[in-house]
């Protein structure tokens, strides 16, 4: 059965990876022709984000690479941004 949800409730919801790994938290929505197109990510203290950023903010993740919403927000590691071999 599918489930709906409003779209303010996902404000501030923990985003994670399909591995597990704490990715974020959702910050706001991106709609394009009254779909949702993606989502804002900032970056928290505690995120991976923060450690493959660096003093960047967040990124927009499409919303293809969302798996699932409900009390956490689950997106594919394709939506992981890759570090360099030099660690940047």
């Amino acid at each position: 059965m599918l489930k709906t949800k409003k779209l303010s409730d996902v404000f501030s919801v923990e985003v994670f990876t399909d591995a597990g790994d704490y990715f974020g938290d959702v910050e706001e929505s991106i709609l394009a022709n009254n779909k949702i197109f993606g989502w804002r990510v900032k970056a928290t203290k505690r995120s991976y984000l923060s450690k493959v950023l660096g003093g960047a903010k967040g990124v927009i993740v499409p919303h293809q690479l969302v798996n699932s919403i409900g009390d956490v927000m689950i997106i594919s590691k394709a939506a992981i941004p890759k570090m360099d071999e030099d660690g940047e």
